[in-house]
């Protein structure tokens, strides 16, 4: 992250009408959306496209997908008006270059990396999508991953994985993401909490 930029802000796991005037209250840069129907903050494409309706045009909505075919994100993407994907599975570069053939729209990609080893880390260094998003190996956990294995980087990322109001700022200075990804630690009763976004943002903005 270059020195006096503020680190982006994702905020994931929208689910309600509430979530989006949560987050329009306060414009991180980012909103996700979970497509995969195995997680928990999953919602359908028709729910994020009336969602996504109601975004602040300055919020750029996120399409997560999890080893998902190339015809079921295009489509998914086209369905909910997304045009970000953040890639969650085992895919590798040659899906992401199918991925960027096959769309007939602007497609932005975000792969997101579990970091367990070094090897991890090459693995993110070598990626074709526009950004990598580094997080805990088991993924979704709330859980952070041995920031030491970052350290020397050699691309910019967005770092997820425990990061919430109270330490995100620490992380930043630590580790210089260029972006920052939460989820479930800005929720209450296990739906987002308007105070913790709005915490949250705050943190980031605020950090050296």
């Amino acid at each position: 992250m270059a020195a006096g930029i503020p680190a982006r802000i994702k905020i994931c796991g929208m689910r309600r009408i509430e979530d989006i005037e949560a987050v329009n209250a306060v414009r991180p840069d980012y909103a996700g959306f979970i497509f995969d129907s195995t997680r928990k903050r999953y919602v359908p494409f028709e729910t994020a496209r009336e969602l996504t309706e109601h975004l602040d045009p300055f919020i750029e909505p996120v399409g997560v997908f999890v080893n998902a075919t190339v015809n079921h994100v295009l489509g998914g993407c086209q369905m909910a008006g997304i045009r970000t994907v953040q890639l969650h599975g085992q895919e590798t570069n040659e899906y992401i270059g199918e991925l960027k053939r096959q769309a007939d729209f602007p497609l932005r990609i975000i792969q997101a990396i579990r970091i367990e080893t070094r090897a991890d880390v090459q693995r993110a260094e070598k990626s074709e999508a526009e950004l990598v998003l580094l997080d805990n190996g088991a993924g979704g956990t709330g859980a952070a991953f041995d920031w030491s294995l970052i350290r020397n980087i050699r691309r910019p990322f967005i770092l997820a994985g425990g990061l919430g109001p109270d330490n995100v700022a620490a992380a930043i200075r630590a580790v210089h993401p260029d972006g920052v990804d939460a989820s479930s630690s800005l929720e209450t009763a296990g739906f987002k909490d308007p105070v913790k976004i709005k915490n949250f943002c705050a943190a980031v903005r605020s950090a050296e």
